[in-house]
C-alpha cells in the first residue's frame, strides 16, 4: 500500500528536495529559520492525536505516518541548506575581517 508522500515521490522524487528549497529561499528572503521549521514540521503530538482520532482505519493512518515522514525529510534537508548557509556566511564574514 503506497502512502501519498510515497506517491508524490514516485511521481517525484525530488519532491521533498524542491519544497525545502522553496523554504530556503525564504529563509534567504529573511524569514526566520525557527518560524519556517515550525511551518514545515508536524509534531509528534498533532500526529498522535491524528492516529486517535483514526485508530480505526488502517489506511488513514499509513497515511498520516507517511505524510509525517515526507515532512521530516523535508525538514532534515531544510536544516542542512541552513546550517550550510550559516558557515559559508561565517567564512566569508572571517576572510573580510581578516
Amino acid at each position: 500500500m503506497a502512502t501519498a508522500s510515497k506517491a508524490m515521490e514516485e511521481l517525484d522524487p525530488l519532491a521533498p528536495q524542491r519544497e525545502a528549497a522553496m523554504f530556503y529561499g525564504l529563509f534567504l528572503r529573511g524569514h526566520s529559520a525557527d518560524a519556517l521549521r515550525r511551518d514545515i514540521d508536524v509534531p509528534r503530538k498533532l500526529l498522535d492525536k491524528m492516529m486517535l482520532r483514526h485508530r480505526n482505519e488502517s489506511r488513514m493512518k499509513a497515511r498520516l505516518q507517511g505524510i509525517y515522514q515526507y515532512r521530516k525529510r523535508v525538514l532534515a534537508i531544510f536544516d542542512e541548506l541552513v546550517t550550510k548557509e550559516r558557515i559559508v556566511s561565517r567564512a566569508h564574514h572571517r576572510e573580510r575581517v581578516h
